[in-house]
Protein backbone atom coordinates (compact mmCIF):
# COMPACT_ATOMS: atom_id res chain seq x y z
CA UNK A 1 0.00 0.00 0.00
CA UNK A 2 1.37 3.82 -0.88
CA UNK A 3 1.62 6.53 1.72
CA UNK A 4 -1.16 9.27 1.02
CA UNK A 5 1.77 11.59 0.06
CA UNK A 6 2.54 9.37 -2.52
CA UNK A 7 -1.04 9.00 -3.85
CA UNK A 8 -1.07 12.63 -4.55
CA UNK A 9 2.61 12.79 -6.15
CA UNK A 10 1.12 10.50 -8.56
CA UNK A 11 -1.84 12.04 -9.07
CA UNK A 12 -0.22 15.50 -9.91
CA UNK A 13 2.02 13.68 -12.04
CA UNK A 14 -0.88 12.43 -14.32
CA UNK A 15 -2.35 16.28 -14.51
CA UNK A 16 0.89 17.14 -15.67
CA UNK A 17 0.97 14.79 -18.58
CA UNK A 18 -2.64 15.81 -19.53
CA UNK A 19 -1.32 19.31 -20.03
CA UNK A 20 1.63 18.39 -21.49
CA UNK A 21 1.01 15.21 -23.32
CA UNK A 22 4.40 14.04 -21.90
CA UNK A 23 3.79 10.38 -20.34
CA UNK A 24 5.15 9.46 -16.93
CA UNK A 25 7.09 6.78 -16.33
CA UNK A 26 4.97 3.16 -15.80
CA UNK A 27 3.88 3.56 -11.98
CA UNK A 28 4.42 -0.39 -11.57
CA UNK A 29 8.05 -0.23 -12.03
CA UNK A 30 9.06 2.60 -9.49
CA UNK A 31 5.99 1.43 -7.18
CA UNK A 32 6.33 -2.08 -7.29
CA UNK A 33 4.06 -2.13 -4.30
CA UNK A 34 1.53 -0.55 -5.72
CA UNK A 35 -1.97 -2.08 -5.48
CA UNK A 36 -5.65 -1.76 -7.20
CA UNK A 37 -7.09 0.03 -4.09
CA UNK A 38 -4.27 2.25 -4.54
CA UNK A 39 -4.58 3.11 -8.38
CA UNK A 40 -7.97 3.87 -7.26
CA UNK A 41 -7.39 5.93 -4.59
CA UNK A 42 -5.14 7.81 -7.33
CA UNK A 43 -7.62 8.00 -10.09
CA UNK A 44 -10.53 9.03 -7.09
CA UNK A 45 -7.94 11.84 -5.94
CA UNK A 46 -6.98 12.99 -9.78
CA UNK A 47 -11.06 12.44 -10.68
CA UNK A 48 -11.53 15.16 -7.33
CA UNK A 49 -8.82 17.45 -8.10
CA UNK A 50 -10.34 17.79 -12.29
CA UNK A 51 -13.95 18.57 -10.68
CA UNK A 52 -12.20 21.47 -8.49
CA UNK A 53 -10.87 22.92 -11.38
CA UNK A 54 -14.55 23.25 -13.25
CA UNK A 55 -15.44 19.60 -15.24
CA UNK A 56 -18.22 18.29 -14.48
CA UNK A 57 -18.68 14.14 -13.97
CA UNK A 58 -21.39 13.05 -16.49
CA UNK A 59 -20.27 9.69 -16.36
CA UNK A 60 -18.33 6.50 -15.98
CA UNK A 61 -16.36 4.03 -18.73
CA UNK A 62 -15.92 0.30 -18.24
CA UNK A 63 -12.86 -1.12 -19.98
CA UNK A 64 -11.07 -4.81 -20.30
CA UNK A 65 -14.71 -6.62 -20.21
CA UNK A 66 -14.58 -8.30 -23.57
CA UNK A 67 -12.37 -11.36 -24.34
CA UNK A 68 -10.99 -9.39 -27.44
CA UNK A 69 -9.60 -6.25 -25.12
CA UNK A 70 -8.40 -8.88 -22.25
CA UNK A 71 -6.23 -10.56 -24.88
CA UNK A 72 -4.93 -7.05 -26.88
CA UNK A 73 -3.36 -6.27 -23.39
CA UNK A 74 -2.87 -8.98 -21.36
CA UNK A 75 -4.85 -7.36 -18.29
CA UNK A 76 -7.66 -9.97 -16.90
CA UNK A 77 -10.04 -8.43 -15.38
CA UNK A 78 -12.45 -5.23 -15.73
CA UNK A 79 -11.56 -1.55 -14.70
CA UNK A 80 -13.54 1.74 -14.89
CA UNK A 81 -12.40 5.42 -15.05
CA UNK A 82 -14.62 9.10 -15.40
CA UNK A 83 -16.00 10.84 -18.53
CA UNK A 84 -16.24 14.71 -17.55
CA UNK A 85 -18.14 16.92 -19.80
CA UNK A 86 -15.36 17.73 -22.42
CA UNK A 87 -14.82 14.32 -22.98
CA UNK A 88 -18.14 13.47 -24.74
CA UNK A 89 -18.27 14.36 -28.47
CA UNK A 90 -20.90 14.07 -31.37
CA UNK A 91 -20.44 12.31 -34.93
CA UNK A 92 -18.39 14.08 -37.09
CA UNK A 93 -16.15 16.16 -34.60
CA UNK A 94 -12.71 16.69 -36.16
CA UNK A 95 -9.49 15.76 -33.66
CA UNK A 96 -5.96 17.23 -33.46
CA UNK A 97 -4.01 14.23 -33.57
CA UNK A 98 -1.30 15.92 -31.53
CA UNK A 99 -3.59 16.22 -28.29
CA UNK A 100 -3.23 13.15 -27.81
CA UNK A 101 -0.22 10.57 -26.56
CA UNK A 102 -1.43 7.66 -28.03
CA UNK A 103 -5.17 7.54 -29.58
CA UNK A 104 -7.12 4.10 -30.13
CA UNK A 105 -10.52 3.69 -31.16
CA UNK A 106 -13.03 0.81 -29.62
CA UNK A 107 -16.58 0.52 -30.74
CA UNK A 108 -18.99 0.60 -27.80
CA UNK A 109 -22.55 1.06 -26.49
CA UNK A 110 -23.24 3.70 -24.00
CA UNK A 111 -25.76 3.44 -21.49
CA UNK A 112 -27.63 6.74 -20.68
CA UNK A 113 -30.07 6.17 -17.16
CA UNK A 114 -32.87 7.56 -16.16
CA UNK A 115 -32.79 5.75 -12.58
CA UNK A 116 -29.83 5.49 -10.28
CA UNK A 117 -28.24 2.10 -9.90
CA UNK A 118 -26.98 1.09 -6.77
CA UNK A 119 -24.67 -2.02 -5.82
CA UNK A 120 -24.44 -4.77 -4.47
CA UNK A 121 -27.02 -7.05 -6.09
CA UNK A 122 -27.31 -5.28 -9.18
CA UNK A 123 -27.97 -7.75 -12.13
CA UNK A 124 -28.66 -6.60 -15.91
CA UNK A 125 -32.53 -6.48 -15.29
CA UNK A 126 -32.40 -3.80 -13.05
CA UNK A 127 -29.58 -2.07 -15.76
CA UNK A 128 -32.05 -2.05 -18.60
CA UNK A 129 -35.03 -1.00 -16.07
CA UNK A 130 -33.06 2.28 -15.27
CA UNK A 131 -31.90 2.72 -18.97
CA UNK A 132 -33.76 5.14 -20.83
CA UNK A 133 -31.53 4.65 -23.92
CA UNK A 134 -28.63 2.93 -25.44
CA UNK A 135 -26.38 4.83 -28.38
CA UNK A 136 -23.24 3.45 -30.19
CA UNK A 137 -20.35 4.83 -29.48
CA UNK A 138 -16.83 5.12 -30.06
CA UNK A 139 -14.26 5.48 -27.32
CA UNK A 140 -10.91 7.26 -28.13
CA UNK A 141 -8.43 5.86 -25.62
CA UNK A 142 -5.27 7.88 -24.68
CA UNK A 143 -2.12 7.07 -22.50
CA UNK A 144 -0.60 9.58 -19.55
CA UNK A 145 1.47 6.72 -18.41
CA UNK A 146 4.16 4.58 -20.69
CA UNK A 147 2.54 1.57 -22.21
CA UNK A 148 4.92 -1.10 -22.12
CA UNK A 149 4.64 -3.02 -19.40
CA UNK A 150 1.31 -1.25 -18.10
CA UNK A 151 -0.67 -3.66 -15.63
CA UNK A 152 -4.32 -2.93 -14.52
CA UNK A 153 -2.67 -0.91 -11.38
CA UNK A 154 -1.08 1.43 -13.91
CA UNK A 155 -4.25 1.20 -16.33
CA UNK A 156 -6.80 2.46 -13.29
CA UNK A 157 -4.50 4.93 -12.34
CA UNK A 158 -4.50 6.27 -16.07
CA UNK A 159 -8.45 6.51 -15.49
CA UNK A 160 -8.74 3.50 -17.33
CA UNK A 161 -6.92 5.13 -20.54
CA UNK A 162 -10.08 6.96 -21.15
CA UNK A 163 -9.29 10.37 -23.54
CA UNK A 164 -12.61 11.10 -25.05
CA UNK A 165 -15.58 9.44 -26.42
CA UNK A 166 -17.64 9.82 -29.98
CA UNK A 167 -21.81 9.50 -29.49
CA UNK A 168 -23.89 8.30 -32.56
CA UNK A 169 -25.82 6.57 -34.75
CA UNK A 170 -29.74 5.77 -33.35
CA UNK A 171 -30.35 5.87 -29.71
CA UNK A 172 -32.54 2.99 -28.84
CA UNK A 173 -34.91 1.85 -25.75
CA UNK A 174 -32.87 -1.19 -24.04
CA UNK A 175 -36.27 -3.54 -25.13
CA UNK A 176 -36.53 -2.62 -28.48
CA UNK A 177 -33.21 -4.47 -29.95
CA UNK A 178 -31.38 -7.28 -28.69
CA UNK A 179 -28.18 -5.90 -27.25
CA UNK A 180 -26.35 -8.89 -27.23
CA UNK A 181 -26.67 -8.92 -31.20
CA UNK A 182 -25.87 -5.12 -31.77
CA UNK A 183 -22.75 -5.49 -34.44
CA UNK A 184 -20.13 -2.41 -35.67
CA UNK A 185 -17.45 -2.75 -38.16
CA UNK A 186 -14.75 -0.51 -37.74
CA UNK A 187 -12.92 1.31 -40.38
CA UNK A 188 -10.34 3.23 -41.11
CA UNK A 189 -9.72 5.40 -44.32
CA UNK A 190 -11.86 3.21 -45.67
CA UNK A 191 -10.38 -0.15 -44.88
CA UNK A 192 -12.03 -1.95 -42.53
CA UNK A 193 -9.80 -3.26 -39.38
CA UNK A 194 -12.12 -4.29 -36.66
CA UNK A 195 -15.12 -5.98 -36.38
CA UNK A 196 -17.22 -7.63 -33.35
CA UNK A 197 -20.37 -8.08 -31.60
CA UNK A 198 -21.76 -6.43 -28.02
CA UNK A 199 -21.71 -9.80 -26.35
CA UNK A 200 -18.46 -10.14 -26.08
CA UNK A 201 -19.18 -7.84 -23.22
CA UNK A 202 -19.48 -10.17 -20.68
CA UNK A 203 -21.79 -12.21 -22.21
CA UNK A 204 -24.45 -8.88 -22.55
CA UNK A 205 -23.15 -4.98 -22.31
CA UNK A 206 -25.62 -4.51 -19.50
CA UNK A 207 -23.78 -7.00 -17.20
CA UNK A 208 -20.67 -4.14 -18.06
CA UNK A 209 -22.70 -2.10 -15.84
CA UNK A 210 -24.30 -4.39 -13.33
CA UNK A 211 -20.61 -5.08 -12.92
CA UNK A 212 -19.87 -1.39 -12.31
CA UNK A 213 -22.75 -0.68 -9.72
CA UNK A 214 -21.28 -3.47 -7.53
CA UNK A 215 -17.90 -2.75 -7.69
CA UNK A 216 -18.22 1.15 -6.75
CA UNK A 217 -20.86 -0.04 -4.02
CA UNK A 218 -18.07 -0.73 -1.19
CA UNK A 219 -17.35 2.67 -1.53
CA UNK A 220 -20.34 4.42 -0.91
CA UNK A 221 -20.86 4.88 -4.36
CA UNK A 222 -24.08 4.69 -7.12
CA UNK A 223 -24.56 5.19 -10.51
CA UNK A 224 -26.95 8.52 -10.79
CA UNK A 225 -30.15 9.52 -13.17
CA UNK A 226 -28.38 10.83 -16.31
CA UNK A 227 -25.29 9.54 -16.23
CA UNK A 228 -23.80 8.04 -19.35
CA UNK A 229 -22.33 4.85 -19.17
CA UNK A 230 -19.28 3.23 -21.45
CA UNK A 231 -20.53 -0.41 -21.32
CA UNK A 232 -16.90 -1.91 -22.50
CA UNK A 233 -15.26 -2.23 -26.24
CA UNK A 234 -16.58 -5.15 -27.87
CA UNK A 235 -13.26 -4.78 -30.59
CA UNK A 236 -9.58 -4.39 -29.88
CA UNK A 237 -8.54 -0.89 -30.60
CA UNK A 238 -7.19 0.65 -33.50
CA UNK A 239 -4.46 2.75 -33.72
CA UNK A 240 -4.71 6.14 -35.76
CA UNK A 241 -2.84 8.59 -37.06
CA UNK A 242 -3.06 12.40 -38.38
CA UNK A 243 -4.70 12.57 -41.44
CA UNK A 244 -6.95 9.13 -40.88
CA UNK A 245 -10.87 9.16 -40.91
CA UNK A 246 -12.58 6.68 -38.73
CA UNK A 247 -16.37 5.32 -39.64
CA UNK A 248 -18.22 2.79 -37.53
CA UNK A 249 -21.25 0.77 -38.98
CA UNK A 250 -23.38 -0.30 -36.48
CA UNK A 251 -26.00 -1.51 -38.75
CA UNK A 252 -29.36 -0.36 -37.91
CA UNK A 253 -28.41 2.03 -35.41
CA UNK A 254 -26.29 3.95 -37.68
CA UNK A 255 -22.54 5.29 -38.24
CA UNK A 256 -20.30 7.24 -36.56
CA UNK A 257 -17.51 8.97 -37.63
CA UNK A 258 -14.89 11.46 -36.44
CA UNK A 259 -11.48 12.53 -37.95
CA UNK A 260 -7.99 13.12 -37.02
CA UNK A 261 -5.94 16.14 -38.61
Amino acid sequence: MLEPDEIERIADELLAAAANRLPIKRLTARYPEMTIDDSYAVQSLWGRRNEEAGRTLVGRKIGLTSRAMQLATGITEPDYGLIFDDMVFETGTTFQWQTFTHPRVELELAFVLKEPLQGPGCTIFDVLRATEYVVPALEILDSRIEMEGRTIVDTISDNAAMGVMVTGGRPVRPHDVDLRWVGGLLYRNQTIEETGVSAGVLNHPASGVAWLANKIAPHGAMLAAGEIILAGSFTRPMWVYAGDTVYADYGPLGTITCQFE
